[in-house]
């Protein structure tokens, strides 16, 4: 018999906590979802910390990644630099994942203990566990529970007390590792959305990912799922891999749906409650980079699902990459907004993959708000290849970052380190958008892949996208590193993949440039504002200062260069708040992917109005809520050789 869990208010009482909880009217604004909203806009009507006087903005309180109590409990407990944790405000109470992925409540006010979620049973392996976005709240009719996931674990906790709810799965758990008893873990970076009475989770289900056995075709489909928010009963499973009946599964050639595997959605979700939709996005099938074993487009792979939220099923698709070689996953969070195109209010949804490609669908039907072109790419040179022919890219926007790569695009700072770029560039193949990977040859002079821009990091990333409801505008950060797509034969006996992508050398993260620096021109991190209504962009700006400092720049007095890293962007009534990404975050060689600065920037015109130095670089998404009249904004930070740990800003 498993050892039942034990879950324990700490610090206040129940009846302090009802107090802590009372909105304040309209002195109170809440944060409900951890993406802002289930639209995942990202936005805020807050207007207290403002263009005037965000000048003044300071720490107020800051709040470790772990408990301390769960620390005394567990000494040698470890949570890991990245901590990806967004809290939501509901009820004038924080709630978010801590560093190993337990939920704390925590007071919005000073950040001090509400309670703290305590493991299923007393023992380190049980406590232990990596951190995810978001948790989501359920008001329940008076009795909310707050759901998070936990290892292979959906739970479902009061809210008020942090108990698990006996009521639901087992004793206040469900298990989401598909194989029991199997050495595949579950694995989700996002966290679990609820639709009405139904909690849907996204990731991968705990089966083999082809991914991680990159010289073997074979892998599991990975699920996405949905629960009775009340009881944990399994509702509906749906499947990325076409079924039988599925015009879809003829994408798949030579038998490969019956072994294809992967496409999950590790990422983020979003729902429109009123249709009662929820959007999926998928990433690449597995393993990437060769994909002869599967010829044809691959449907669902690399793909924008919505499914009905109740009962699973599929209402439209779109796929934004035709046979994805290059993992391109569709990592950023479907982002819903209403736009006003040539005097149409359209219900859209906004979505990017790791390509930098921004899609604009009528989320109703999934038809595209502009035309979507399918364009002629280039094609594979590597045997038993089936390149697609054409890729879909929109005619509107234009791309967030440059597509492809040419002897054009490289640095060019000074005669000398321009032509030490050239000496790289000649080492690979290269050409436009979605140049395929070619073979690592290993003999003198013999190409050693193919450059190409966005990389396989992105491009744009979880971490890309906010909408402002006011002005239509979709806002994103996206970055400009080249990466190198090569393949070699497989070293693993017995493997069953004729080419795996080589990453030896870790050359598929990014391609170092002459001493040390980017091989491509500037900017490497752009903070962008798109006019949704028009498709236009209202402006661009480079993100941070980049390696301008770098020895061999300094002297150049250049402007700011822009910061490769992963951040997430938080709008507000008046602002744009964005940092600089973290060294917890692992992106291979790129140089200057990180940095401790946390901006604030006018949203209309993209000027920087406020740089604050923090102690870490930023982790997750920024968030703001106002209670008892006083504005905060939540920052999440770790890596940069300083704390992990959430960040209270305010005036």
């Amino acid at each position: 018999m498993a050892i039942r869990g034990v879950f324990a208010a700490l610090a206040l009482s129940t009846s302090a906590l009802a107090t802590a909880a009372q909105a304040e009217g309209s002195k109170s604004v809440e944060w409900p979802q951890y993406g802002g909203s289930q639209g995942f806009d990202r936005y805020s009507p807050l207007d207290q910390i403002n263009a005037q006087n965000v000048k003044g903005l300071k720490v107020l309180w800051t709040r470790p990644a772990v408990d301390p109590s769960l620390m005394k409990q567990f000494p040698t407990l470890a949570a890991g630099e990245y901590f990806r944790s967004t809290p939501i405000m509901v009820g004038g109470v924080l709630y978010a994942p801590n560093g190993v992925g337990l939920i704390e409540a925590f007071d919005p006010k000073t950040g001090k203990t509400i309670w703290v979620q305590q493991p299923f049973a007393p023992t380190l392996a049980e406590a232990s566990g990596a951190s995810t976005r978001g948790v989501a709240y359920w008001p329940g009719n008076g009795q909310p529970r707050v759901l998070g996931l936990h290892g292979n674990y959906l739970y479902a906790l009061d809210a008020r007390t942090g108990r698990a709810c006996e009521d639901f799965g087992e004793h206040g758990r469900v298990n989401l590792r598909r194989a029991p008893g199997a050495d595949f873990r579950f694995f989700v970076s996002g966290g679990p959305l609820v639709v009405g009475d139904v909690v849907v989770v996204g990731g991968a289900g705990g089966g083999r990912r082809g991914s991680d056995y990159g010289d073997q075709m074979k892998s599991i489909p990975e699920t996405v799922r949905a629960f009775d928010v009340k009881s944990g009963k399994l509702l509906w499973e749906f499947s990325p891999m076409p079924a039988a009946g599925d015009p879809a599964r003829a994408s798949w050639g030579a038998g490969s749906a019956d072994v294809a595997g992967s496409m999950g959605s590790y990422g983020t979700l979003s729902a429109d409650e009123e249709l009662g939709y929820v959007y999926v996005p998928l990433k690449t099938p597995t393993p990437p980079a060769w994909g002869g074993w599967r010829p044809g487009d691959n449907l669902y792979g690399t793909s924008l699902v919505a499914l009905d939220a109740h009962t699973g099923k599929k209402i439209w698709h779109f796929q934004l990459i035709h046979h994805d070689l290059w993992h391109y996953d569709v990592a950023a969070p479907p982002i819903l907004g209403d736009i006003t195109v040539n005097g149409r209010r359209i219900k859209a949804v906004m979505q990017t993959a790791k390509n930098a490609l921004l899609f604009t669908l009528d989320r109703t039907n999934g038809k595209p708000v502009w035309p979507i072109e399918e364009r002629p790419v280039p094609q594979s040179t590597v045997p038993g290849e089936h390149t697609s022919p054409t890729q879909p890219f929109p005619t509107r926007p234009a791309p967030m970052a440059r597509q492809g790569f040419t002897l054009d695009d490289l640095i060019d700072f000074t005669p000398q380190l321009h032509a030490e770029a050239l000496e790289i560039a000649k080492q690979y193949n290269y050409g436009g958008a979605y140049t395929p990977p070619s073979i690592h040859e290993d003999s003198p002079g013999g190409k050693k892949g193919s450059l190409t821009l966005p990389g396989t990091d992105g491009g744009c990333n979880w971490n890309c996208g906010a909408f402002d409801p006011e002005t239509d505008t979709y806002y994103t950060v996206a970055v400009d590193i080249v990466a190198n797509y090569a393949v070699q034969k497989p070293k693993t006996p017995g493997a069953t993949m004729e080419w795996v992508m080589r990453e030896d050398d870790n050359s598929v993260w990014s391609v170092p440039g002459p001493q040390g620096l980017p091989l491509n021109k500037p900017p490497y991190g752009e903070l962008e504002a798109i006019n949704m209504d028009t498709g236009e962009y209202r402006w661009r700006v480079p993100n941070g200062d980049g390696p301008k400092d770098n020895p061999l720049l300094k002297d150049l007095h250049l402007p700011a260069l822009g910061v490769a890293g992963r951040n997430a962007p938080l709008v507000t009534k008046s602002l744009l708040f964005v940092g600089e990404g973290s060294t917890a975050v692992d992106l291979g060689t790129i140089p200057n992917g990180n940095g401790v600065h946390f901006r604030a920037y006018d949203k209309r015109t993209g000027e920087v109005l406020m740089t604050m130095a923090l102690p870490a670089g930023t982790t997750a998404g920024p968030m703001t809520y106002a209670v008892d009249g006083k504005q905060y904004v939540i920052v999440t930070v770790g890596g940069n050789k300083g704390p992990t740990e959430w960040i209270a800003l305010g005036l």
